[in-house]
Formats: structure tokens, sequence, C-alpha cells
């Protein structure tokens, strides 16, 4: 199926996870709300030139994320994925990969790191567009003031997340 985009469900800590992989195995989307009707819905704006079809688990990114659930905390980085978007949010998610596990930073810090200093509000906009959560990590970024704000999975799924990683104490 080179032309479809292959959705299945990951069981994680978190709750039932939506993924989408090509056929490549690149990650396209993720939704923290296994594969909802929104999710299916999402697909085709994302990837208006693929069809998509419920199919196994990619293997290695299932390897990645199951890796990842049980203390590998840079497994995430080992997943392929792909991203379509404007410039400013393809240098927000492309600044995100580079956020080591553990670590945060802040939406100003990301503006900054995105080429766009004063941006802060425009990269919480890419971030929250952001097609691949989990695996680019919009959960490491937080608040200047600590303040754990802006995730669409939820701040208790975000506050587990960093927790896992060792970022932040429960």
């Amino acid at each position: 199926m080179s032309g479809w985009l292959h959705v299945w469900t990951y069981a994680s800590p978190i709750g039932d996870l939506g993924v989408a992989t090509d056929a490549g195995g690149c990650v396209r989307a993720v939704s923290f709300d296994g594969p909802s009707p929104g999710f299916w819905r999402g697909l085709g704006r994302l990837a208006p030139d693929l069809g998509a079809a419920e199919a196994q688990a990619d293997p290695t990114v299932r390897s990645a994320l199951d890796d990842y659930f049980s203390g590998a905390r840079d497994a995430l980085a080992r997943i392929s994925w792909v991203v379509d978007g404007d410039g400013f949010a393809q240098r927000v998610w492309r600044a995100l990969a580079e956020i080591p596990a553990g670590s945060t930073i802040s939406y100003g810090e990301m503006a900054r790191r995105s080429g766009e200093p004063s941006a802060a509000q425009a990269a919480g906009v890419a971030l929250n567009r952001n097609p691949i959560p989990l695996i680019l990590p919009c959960h490491r970024v937080i608040g200047a003031d600590g303040a754990l704000v802006g995730f669409g999975g939820g701040v208790e799924r975000k506050r587990w997340l960093l927790a896992h990683e060792g970022a932040l104490l429960l």
C-alpha cells in the first residue's frame, strides 16, 4: 500500500495513541485520543495525496515506543517522521526534535530557536498544530514561569511524560 497511510493503535501508559505511518515507516500523525473520527478526518488534511486504512503497527515505530515507555528516554529520536507546514511551523517542529529528553524550554526560547525571538505566541500556535505530538516532543515546552500549559494531550499527560523523562518531579 505505497499510496496509503497505515493507521494503528498503540496502547500506552497514557492511553491509546492513534498512529499513522506511511509506506516508508515514517510517522505522519499521532493522536492522544486513539484513532478517533477526528484523527481520521485530520489525515485527509495532513496528507491529501494519500489514502488511509487500518493496518498492523509498523514494527520499528512500535519497538521505539515500547522502548520509550519502558524507560529508554531517547528512543523517540529513533523514529522517522514527515510533517508538512509553512516555514515558521517547520522551523518550530524541527527545533522540537532537538530538545533532549529530560529537558524543557519556554515558548520564548522555542521562538528564539526557530529564528523569531519575539514570536513566542506564534511558536505556541505552531506547537498546537504539531501533527505528531510525543514524536516531536511539544510536551517539553513549558511556560516561562515553569507552568505546564498548552498541551493538546492534556496537562496530566504532559506532567506524566515530563516525569517519565526525569524533567519533572510528581
